[in-house]
Formats: structure tokens, C-alpha cells, sequence
């Protein structure tokens, strides 16, 4: 393996002091006076708060679920003066394809659990073996196990370079990429820093958003369901936008309250679960599973990263903005229920050869929500590219 020496093993064990001051915390907790009518309006209900934190305290067992995460190889290496933790989980496949996957905010590697499986060895999952990957699963800069961030400028072509270097660690010169979110930007910056070496990119949820509203004659051009994400994305930045305000001004600020409470870090995760996940109006700890919420949560609390995390998402905004080529790599997207990208937009800065609308499923968590479809999505798009030539790796 090139560079193998800079690459080490890495397993998460947390110290059982560390537990210990969680439960003690927890058992501490001060909730705040419920707001008029508890309701999501105004944020996460102090009612569901206290039940969601009593199952945490009482139901909730870390040392299984760090079993669980353990089963899969990670390891850590430094790009860039940066640590970075990543799974590297090999199809028994002989000719898998490499395919690079990016988490956004407020997820973690977490979300990738239950794609794993079926994207490594699809045979045992009921698909065929010419569709397996050899999955490589880095955290974010400022992410979880991938902490401290040690300096400034960590935007999406950064990023992007420091995967690169990973993937030519790896010794996997040519290779695919799939993201959401933060991810799906991160993903798209890697076929432009180096197409002769990317298959094709794959995106949910984060690609063609309309940031800015067209004017009336585009607005005539809309179909209904252009109409609807266009009307979506002007309400998210009415009343949503607050946190991207806060966490991209004063990440250090929030950092300290987030740090210091596991309450308050719950919190601000669980309120975009809910905001985000389809459908709205469930409960998101039924449509993700309380302990794969709380094992997010945990990846954020155990490694203290809730202001670095911040500052790598959103507190260098400026340059996630920019206007881009397309690289010309083969790009796939699904949207699903809750995303908002719109095709005409996507295709000025990419080259979309597959576009998927899932209209009743799905939100922004794709692969906690509804893994067997975007699995299905991402083995169908890569599925067409590894027939042509010069494009298996």
C-alpha cells in the first residue's frame, strides 16, 4: 500500500470516565420552562426533549453501539497537518469498484451504516457481484474522530484535494464519489480537481438548490414540482436560516454551550432531524431510530466537535457559494422528498447524465432514511459507467 506508513489503525474506545460524566450530566439536566403550546415551532418541545433524554440516560447503551462501529476497519492519517478518520471496508469482490462516501451536517460516518453491506457485497444482500465498491468512509475535517482542526480553509476544494491524497494513499487511482449535503459539494470539488481519475459522481439532496428566486419569467417556465422546491427553498430561508446565521458568525460562541451540555448538543441535532427527515410531520427518532440519533449525537458530545464541525460547515460559507465549471465526469442525483434541487439549475455547473425524483420518500439523511433506495440508485448509475471503456478502475 503507497504510503501505508502513514496510515494506522484506529478503534473508538471511548474511557468509561467519559460515560460517566455524560450520565452525570444528563442527570443534571435543567429544561427550560415550556414555550405557549410545546410545539415544534418554536424548536424541539421540552416534553419530547425530557423523553428523548430519559431513554438516553436509562435505555441507551453506548459500549453496544461502539461494538457496532468497531466492527467496521478505521483508521486515521494525516493530510495536510489535519487528522483524518476514515473506514475502509473492502468488498470480498475482487474487481469492486472504489467509491468514496461524504457525510454533511449534522451528520457523521454514522449515517453510512446501513449502505455498507450492500454496497461492499451485494450478493449477501440479494444484488449482483459486478455492482459491489470497496467503500472508503472519511469524517469531515473538524468531524468526530477527524479533530482537531488545526488551521483555516477548510472549503469544499480542500477538501476535495485532501480525499484525493487519501484515495492515492489507498493506492485506488480511479474511483467513484457519492455525498449529500456538505458531501455532495465536497464530492462534485473532486471531479473537478482531478476528472482523469474520478468514475462518476453521485449526489442526494444538495445539488441545483436555488438560492435566490427566479424572476417571473423563469417562474412561468417552472413545472409544479420546480414551483414546489423553489417555494420550499424561500420558506427555509425565512424562517430556517437562523442557525447557518449563527453557526457561520459565532461557532466559537455556540461551541462552548454545546460543549458543555449534552442537552443542548442533542438538541440542536435532533431539531434538524426533524426539520429535515421525510415525513415532517413523524417524529425523527421514529423515522431514524432512536439509538442511530443518539450514536450521531454521541459522535458529536464524546469528541467535543460541535464548533469545529461548524467552522469547517458554514463559518467559511463564502467559498461554498462560488460559481463552478463542470468538470465533465458523469454526474447521478436523486432527490428525495424533502430536497429541493432542481435539474436546470444543477446542469450549469455539472455534467448530469442520471436524475432521480423520489416525490413521497425520503429526506435529507438519505442513507439513514432510506438506504435500500439510494443504495439502488447509486449500484444503477455506476452500474452504466462501469460498461464503458476506459472507465473501470
Amino acid at each position: 500500500m503507497t504510503n501505508a506508513q502513514s496510515i494506522h489503525p484506529f478503534r473508538i474506545e471511548v474511557p468509561q470516565s467519559e460515560l460517566e460524566d455524560l450520565a452525570q450530566r444528563l442527570s443534571r439536566t435543567r429544561f427550560p420552562a415550556p414555550l405557549p403550546g410545546d410545539g415544534w415551532d418554536t424548536g424541539v418541545p421540552v416534553a419530547y426533549l425530557r423523553e428523548l433524554v430519559h431513554y438516553w440516560s436509562t435505555g441507551y447503551d453506548w459500549r453496544a453501539q461502539e461494538s457496532t462501529l468497531n466492527r467496521h476497519p478505521q483508521f486515521t492519517t494525516e493530510i495536510f497537518g489535519q487528522n483524518i478518520h476514515f473506514l475502509h471496508v473492502r468488498s470480498p469482490e475482487p474487481d469492486a469498484m472504489p467509491l468514496l462516501l461524504t457525510h454533511g451536517w449534522p451528520g457523521s460516518f454514522v449515517e453510512f451504516l446501513d449502505v455498507i453491506g450492500p454496497l461492499t457485497n451485494p450478493v449477501a444482500h440479494g444484488g449482483n457481484a459486478a455492482d459491489a465498491f470497496h467503500l472508503v468512509i472519511p469524517s469531515l475535517p473538524g468531524f468526530g474522530f477527524s479533530a482537531p482542526v488545526t488551521d483555516a480553509g477548510w472549503n469544499t476544494t480542500r477538501i476535495a484535494a485532501a480525499w484525493t491524497e487519501l484515495m492515492q494513499r489507498l493506492d485506488y487511482e480511479r474511483f467513484g464519489v457519492q455525498g449529500g449535503d456538505i458531501g455532495a459539494g465536497v464530492s462534485a470539488a473532486i471531479a473537478r480537481l482531478a476528472p482523469g481519475r474520478v468514475t462518476g459522481v453521485h449526489v442526494n439532496g444538495s445539488l441545483g438548490t436555488p438560492l435566490h428566486g427566479p424572476d417571473q419569467a423563469e417562474q412561468e417556465t417552472l413545472t409544479d414540482l420546480e414551483r414546489d422546491r423553489v417555494a420550499r427553498v424561500e420558506a427555509f430561508m425565512a424562517e430556517e436560516f437562523g442557525y447557518i446565521s449563527i453557526q457561520s458568525t459565532r461557532p466559537q460562541t455556540l461551541a462552548t454551550a454545546l460543549t458543555d451540555s449534552p442537552v443542548g448538543q442533542l438538541a440542536w441535532i435532533v431539531d434538524k432531524f426533524r426539520e429535515w427527515s421525510h415525513p415532517r410531520t413523524t417524529l425523527p427518532d421514529l423515522v431514524i431510530g432512536r439509538d442511530r440519533l443518539l450514536t450521531n449525537v454521541m459522535i458529536y458530545w464524546l469528541t467535543a466537535t460541535a464548533g469545529s464541525s461548524a467552522y469547517v460547515g458554514y463559518a467559511q460559507a463564502s467559498a461554498w457559494g462560488e460559481p463552478k465549471e463542470p468538470s465533465g465526469v458523469p454526474t447521478g442525483v436523486i432527490m428525495f422528498a424533502h430536497d429541493v434541487g432542481i435539474r436546470r439549475y444543477a446542469e450549469t455547473e455539472n455534467t448530469i447524465t442520471r436524475w432521480t425524483d423520489v416525490e413521497d420518500r425520503g429526506g435529507h439523511f438519505a442513507a439513514l432514511e432510506e438506504p435500500e433506495l439510494l443504495t439502488g440508485d447509486i449500484r444503477a448509475f455506476f452500474h452504466a459507467l462501469r460498461q464503458q471503456p476506459g472507465q473501470i478502475p
